[in-house]
């Protein structure tokens, strides 16, 4: 794998926009300082009148705007080389900001609390600009029994950076400490078993060398599981204590509430999941009769059940497909992509000392960037689209939304990734007459909601289940955890999967657990994508127009409420039945397909 400076520059993204330079981003914090004692002076007099409200609002979002800008830059410089001292030390430097400005501002939303409804209401009528800020104070009235006194909101303050540390252990360890051995490659050559190469390696189709991968990447994970388990039990056990202390009934109740998402939604997803396990099973059944094994584990599900059609991409011809998949969401939606590509607004290759994964990121007052390990393959491919969809979510917020109102929730943002992959899944399907090629594209939609509803239901399942666990005061032992894990592949697996004993070690390598219940968003998210894409390219009457105005909508109302104007209803059952249904019907073409 190649050095960080040994990668071309227009693969990397360009933060000057950002910062001309680290002297730039360092006067940053020093006005971040100065905002902050600026805002303290306020302490007991924030709402005393429409005016000092105003004056105080004004100054938090211009706090909040640049700590963003400041924060975007330290973490992404960082998780381009994690091994860069500087940058790690720019990074923590940049987390113990965050712990000053949340304990100096404890007092904040306690003071803000205090007044009613109906203040707020006749401060608006005096200064109608208040009304920017309508949905927060909703949000923060309906919160009210939860924001502790200011002394109180200073300790969890000081907590929330202890917390945090969880998720950086994890990280050291994964990305840094774990040594993940060479194994021996398709060619008798020499390749790393880490994350990197994951989608790659299970892709082959050379069984011995997926197993072998499989066995030494989990493997690695199992030399760390005391470790690992620890760390996670400690978050779970964190989380816990701050839904006791803000008078939440459970951790769940805590995360949902955060994004407004009545429990309903994520009960309701697993019930049906469960509910319909035997189209997961009807496709693995398949997959392993198509493939010829006496028997199917993990490492059998990603191979491509189509040999000969793993194609490989180069950049320049993602980007082209890309473009030409989503030509459906209007012109403009294809120039801003140009010109992210132009700009460099992505970091494109693995490096040594990358963070693994991809992910985007939105900066107010820039624009948004992408962090990916593009190697070429079709999953590849899929994520960039993935990645540009919360690009152009970010952007289209950031350009029509105030910045109190430009973040979106995870629960939305997942729908906007989502789209454009399943735009390019249809596009890929309908510019092909290779009758190969259609049954691997149809072949990697399996897979991919396989991936993304039921394996991700399956994680949502688990993490209900070891947060309860938790609560009831049951310690979260490493075994504990890997029965809970294997019961739940059983069940929804059934009897023809085998697992392996390596497998029951998989949830140690699941970084989102740190972010506790965010998982079933990317259930909820492809279930309603699948709904708007599906209504885009059959032309249903609004639904293009509908769907461009969500993008601009950003965080300005509930969720729900945002998805429900833009055509699919969450609240209810039908979008994951309908993605179920896809899965289904898919699944009886490709069957189809393989008979003809």
């Amino acid at each position: 794998m190649q050095e960080r400076q040994e990668i071309p520059p227009q693969y990397t993204w360009d933060l000057s926009p950002l910062y001309q330079s680290s002297l730039a981003w360092e006067q940053d914090l020093t006005e971040l300082l100065d905002l902050l004692a600026k805002i303290v002076t306020k302490k007991g007099t924030i709402t005393t009148s429409a005016l000092n409200l105003w004056n105080t609002l004004s100054l938090m979002e211009q706090l909040g705007s640049k700590l963003e800008r400041a924060a975007s830059y330290a973490k992404m410089n960082f998780d381009a080389n994690m091994s860069d001292p500087q940058a790690k030390n720019n990074y923590e430097k940049i987390d113990l900001l965050y712990t000053k400005i949340s304990s100096q501002l404890a007092f904040y939303e306690p003071e803000l609390i205090q007044m009613t409804p109906a203040v707020f209401a006749a401060y608006q009528k005096e200064i109608p600009e208040l009304n920017t800020y309508a949905l927060m104070f909703d949000k923060l009235f309906q919160q009210k029994e939860h924001i502790l006194s200011p002394q109180e909101e200073e300790i969890l303050a000081q907590m929330d950076s202890l917390g945090g540390t969880f998720a950086k252990i994890y990280d050291d360890l994964t990305v840094i400490d774990l040594n993940f051995p060479q194994i021996e490659g398709e060619t008798s050559e020499e390749i790393t078993a880490n994350e990197t190469n994951y989608r790659k390696a299970l892709n082959s189709y050379d069984r011995s060398f997926r197993k072998r991968f499989f066995t030494a990447l989990l493997g690695t994970y199992q030399s760390s599981i005391n470790s690992l388990a620890s760390t996670t039990y400690g978050n779970i056990k964190y989380r816990i204590s701050l839904a006791k202390i803000r008078k939440y009934p459970s951790s769940r109740h805590l995360a949902l509430s955060e994004n407004q998402i009545p429990l309903k939604v994520y009960d309701s997803l697993i019930e049906t999941i469960r509910s319909n396990v035997h189209q997961l099973q009807r496709y693995l059944q398949l997959r392993q009769k198509v493939l010829g094994y006496t028997e199917i584990h993990f490492y059998d599900l990603f191979v491509p059940l189509i040999k000969n059609s793993n194609k490989s991409y180069q950049y320049a011809e993602a980007q082209k497909i890309i473009l030409e998949a989503l030509s459906v969401l209007g012109e403009e939606y294809l120039n801003i992509l140009k010109q992210a590509f132009n700009e460099r607004w992505l970091d494109v290759y693995p490096n040594k000392g990358k963070v693994s994964g991809a992910y985007a990121t939105g900066v107010y007052h820039v624009h948004p960037y992408a962090l990916l390990n593009f190697t070429g393959t079709l999953d590849d491919l899929f994520t960039m689209a993935h990645e540009l969809g919360h690009v152009m979510h970010s952007y289209y917020s950031n350009k029509h939304q105030p910045y109190v109102n430009s973040g979106y929730t995870i629960f939305t943002a997942e729908v906007a990734s989502t789209v454009n992959e399943y735009l390019l899944y249809r596009y890929l399907l309908n510019h092909t007459t290779n009758k190969q090629e259609k049954t691997y594209l149809l072949s990697m939609h399996l897979d991919s909601l396989r991936s993304t509803l039921y394996r991700q239901a399956l994680f949502a399942d688990f993490e209900q289940q070891i947060h309860e666990m938790a609560e009831k005061e049951i310690p979260l032992t490493p075994e504990l955890l890997c029965h809970t894990y294997r019961h739940l592949y059983e069940y929804y697996h059934g009897t023809t999967f085998s697992i392996d004993d390596e497998l029951t070690y998989e949830w140690a390598r699941i970084p989102h657990f740190y972010r506790s219940f965010y998982v079933y968003q990317y259930a909820t998210g492809v279930s309603a994508a699948i709904t708007l894409a599906k209504g885009i390219l059959t032309e249903k009457t609004g639904a293009l127009p509908a769907y461009l105005h969500f993008l601009t909508t950003g965080g300005s109302d509930y969720p729900i409420d945002l998805l429900k104007r833009a055509g699919v209803d969450m609240s209810s059952s039908a979008p994951v039945i309908a993605a179920i249904q896809d899965f289904s019907a898919t699944l009886d073409l490709f069957a189809t397909s393989l008979e003809n």
